[in-house]
């Protein structure tokens, strides 16, 4: 394990943001985010606030929020009061409180749809939404073991060149310590159907054998097993796009099965944008569990 004392400050905060992503469920204070970052909880407070723009609280209640949201559009069946459970929080009238102040209605009042369509219309405004597996994607299920990747955190990541430069800075400190080889891939915490485009970020990763120490902004993590529904994508980017579509709003509903508490995953076939930027080569990969 790298020794966090001697991480700078944005690793150690975008650790604790890992952890709340990765453990929703759990009962987060303020003191064991603190711990994660390896700040007392005084000065973790000050530091996150300065770095992410929003008291630990305020980002804690966003994300469980923005995750109920997410997960009541692909598993509709599911009540409010279970989702909000199954995402930490302690009550359903500690939900209703939270959603009421944050989206101005109660949950049963908020239109969905609109909200997915109008935050679609940013950054995909040309791809449809559809059911229909017009392009023939074939879904596989497959168990994965744990993984460690050594990634770098992108902000604004829609906007032209920015993951694709992350990638080659990335490549080169990969390399320079002979990990160049291992599966490339590439994943988002936020969805941006439901999540503001300014607070979403990429994590462009390569996996690595073991953990190494972490070095500049190159941070390690660990994802444990998980059971994945994937498709191979060779095409543009609206096709991958269509793919990820197909899953969520044609496969997922049908299958038996619920997103898991994991980011979707791009995996290349490859180095990243090993064949340029409009076209890619590689698998999408979707967490599931058992509905």
């Amino acid at each position: 394990m790298p020794d966090l004392a001697n991480l700078d400050a944005a690793q150690r905060v975008h650790r604790a943001i890992d952890h709340v992503h990765q453990h929703l469920a759990d009962d987060l204070r303020l003191e064991e985010l603190a711990r994660v970052a390896c700040f007392s909880p005084f000065h973790f407070h000050r530091v996150f606030r300065a770095l992410v723009g929003e008291t630990p609280h305020a980002f804690l209640q966003r994300v469980r929020l923005e995750r109920v949201l997410f997960l009541r559009a692909h598993d509709p069946g599911r009540t409010f009061t279970d989702l909000a459970l199954s995402c930490g929080f302690s009550s359903s009238s500690d939900f209703s409180r939270a959603f009421r102040k944050r989206y101005g209605v109660p949950p049963t009042a908020y239109d969905l749809v609109a909200h997915r369509d109008a935050h679609r219309e940013r950054f995909a405004p040309t791809t449809l939404r559809t059911v229909e597996n017009t392009d023939g994607f074939e879904v596989v299920l497959r168990t994965l073991p744990a993984r460690t990747v050594a990634s770098l955190r992108v902000s604004d990541p829609f906007a032209p060149g920015r993951v694709p430069r992350a990638a080659e800075r990335l490549m080169a400190w990969a390399d320079a310590r002979g990990l160049g080889d291992g599966t490339w891939l590439g994943y988002m915490w936020e969805e941006p159907e439901t999540v503001a485009l300014d607070r979403c970020f990429y994590d462009v990763a390569v996996v690595i054998p073991e953990p190494v120490r972490p070095d500049d902004d190159v941070r390690i993590t660990r994802f444990g097993p998980m059971t994945v529904a994937l498709i191979d994508v060779r095409g543009d980017l609206d096709l991958e796009r269509r793919a990820f579509d197909w899953l969520y709003g044609g496969w997922l509903p049908r299958s038996g099965y619920v997103p898991d508490h994991q980011p979707a995953f791009e995996v290349w076939h490859g180095r990243p944008y090993a064949h340029g930027e409009a076209h890619v080569e590689l698998t999408v990969q979707l967490p599931v569990t058992r509905a």
